[in-house]
């Protein structure tokens, strides 16, 4: 059962239009399942972080929708999303979970309010594991109530965006939908293995490096348009290529050629820096929140967190 499905005859309002909604007929418990679908974008998701099965969460989106008279969400490329009254209904809801939360802390006699809910995060699969993972632990150290899901994917956000609270991307966003602030900047470099430099020579220079088989992602599948290879190394063309970045880290350490690496993954490494004056991407990470979730006090805690580590690790994204 899709939410639609009971109300296909909603008829669409004019923008600004006025609606007068009888408060008697609202359930303020179906406010907590369109908060959750605002999270997730998946119905099935959203189910599980609520304790019930998806035709429920379907039912009860489609009861609020009939009581309001209104659509609140609608099937997006990558999931359900909220439509313009949607957002600022979830908006105006979280006030009542935020509620719902002090009361469960009060009755658990708890002097300072501990975080619930769940807050989901989506990130580039390096930056997602080296940084948004230590960020993310220590808040749910502090919050055992919270739950915290981290979904790693190199990709842009969509016009429309979904399927999370917070995101840190690649580059800059463009969405009017969503609160941004450039959270750091970090280095890309060329980097190779002791024992490829022995079977293959080292380049000195960017010309030499033609030569020499390159290691990065797959072009035609990559979605981030700071990161194309042509921007950086214009007509080179990876000879391994991979959309994880840990697998071209291996390929480099395996000696498969020469990576062009995040300096933050290789400082443990015994891979060598090679034309370091020449070839220094600086790229800058984005943290983008959608508007909705702005004051929702867990994602406003796991903001903070990032700023923390970052900061605290500055000389690993941006060494000297």
């Amino acid at each position: 059962m899709l939410p639609h499905s009971p109300d296909e005859n909603l008829a669409p309002q004019p923008t600004g239009s006025h609606r007068s909604v009888d408060p008697r007929k609202l359930r303020a418990d179906d406010l907590r399942y369109l908060l959750a679908v605002s999270r997730t974008g998946r119905l099935v998701t959203a189910a599980d972080a609520l304790g019930v099965d998806h035709t429920t969460v379907s039912r009860r989106i489609a009861a609020l929708e009939k009581s309001i008279g209104l659509r609140l969400i609608e099937r997006g490329a990558e999931g359900w999303t909220l439509t313009d009254i949607g957002r600022a209904v979830s908006e105006n809801a979280r006030a009542i979970e935020e509620a719902i939360d002090r009361v469960v802390d009060a009755v658990a006699g708890q002097d300072s309010p501990s975080l619930h809910g769940t807050v989901r995060v989506s990130a580039p699969d390096g930056f997602g594991t080296a940084f948004a993972t230590p960020a993310l632990v220590r808040v749910r150290r502090r919050h055992p109530h919270l739950q915290v899901e981290l979904i790693t994917a190199t990709r842009q956000l969509a016009l429309r965006p979904s399927g999370f609270d917070l995101a840190l991307v690649i580059g800059v966003p463009s969405s009017s939908r969503l609160v941004t602030e450039h959270l750091t900047d970090y280095t890309l470099g060329l980097y190779a293995s002791d024992d490829y430099l022995t079977r293959n020579g080292r380049p000195e220079t960017v010309a030499e490096l033609r030569e020499h088989p390159l290691i990065f992602y797959i072009e035609s599948m990559l979605q981030v348009g700071d990161l194309d290879i042509e921007r950086h190394l214009p007509g080179m063309t990876p000879a391994f290529s991979s959309t994880n970045v840990f697998a071209q880290l291996e390929a480099t350490r395996q000696g498969a050629g020469i990576g062009v690496l995040p300096a933050f993954l290789t400082r443990r490494t015994q891979l060598r820096r090679l034309l370091a004056d020449e070839i220094d991407i600086q790229l800058p990470i984005t943290l983008a929140v959608r508007r909705e979730a702005v004051t929702h006090p867990a994602v406003r805690a796991l903001w903070t967190a990032l700023r923390h580590e970052v900061a605290e690790r500055a000389d690993d994204l941006m060494p000297h």
